[in-house]
């Protein structure tokens, strides 16, 4: 086995994501689902660069807020500057201003020199990439009861709502 960063923390698992293509409402009501049966932090890995709907998930982001509820968000896994290219959900009006303070996106750092300390794959940006953690190469469970070293902002984000 292994041990994380929050052995005693409990988690509600929220299938978010169905197969495919996060829906915006679905985003939208597990973040309200979450934020209503008591969470503290939500961890939410996954992402698109196009929402449909995001006036629906800034609402219930303002809801976590309101809550005090943090959102900690994996960044994305396509090596683009999230200053410059778009990454939803986010914690940003149209204007790109950010609208929350409880909103952490997470990209994926390596455990390679600092001059390759970003994994080659995560997203970055100065004003929009708020933190960096262990991202290359985690030890991590697998299906299966077995393990597996992964890699990506999905094997962050967790590592930062865990020390949260």
């Amino acid at each position: 086995g292994m041990k994380g960063v929050a052995n005693a923390a409990r988690i509600m698992v929220l299938r978010t994501v169905p197969d495919g293509d996060e829906r915006d409402k679905d985003v939208a009501n597990s973040i309200r689902y979450a934020v209503d049966n008591g969470a503290k932090v939500i961890n939410m890995s996954f992402g698109k660069s196009f929402s449909f709907n995001k006036e629906v998930v800034d609402e219930a982001i303002k809801y976590a807020a309101s809550k005090d509820v943090l959102l900690v968000h994996a960044a994305g896994n396509d090596s683009q500057d999230n200053d410059q290219a778009d990454n939803f959900p986010n914690d940003k009006a149209t204007d790109g201003k950010e609208y929350v303070n409880n909103w952490m996106e997470v990209g994926a750092s390596s455990w390679q020199p600092a001059e390759k300390g970003v994994g080659s794959f995560s997203n970055y940006g100065k004003t929009s990439v708020d933190i960096f953690a262990p991202g290359v190469d985690v030890y991590s469970t697998i299906p299966g009861s077995k393990y597996k070293n992964n890699q990506g902002t999905s094997m962050a984000a967790p590592v930062v709502a865990g020390v949260a």
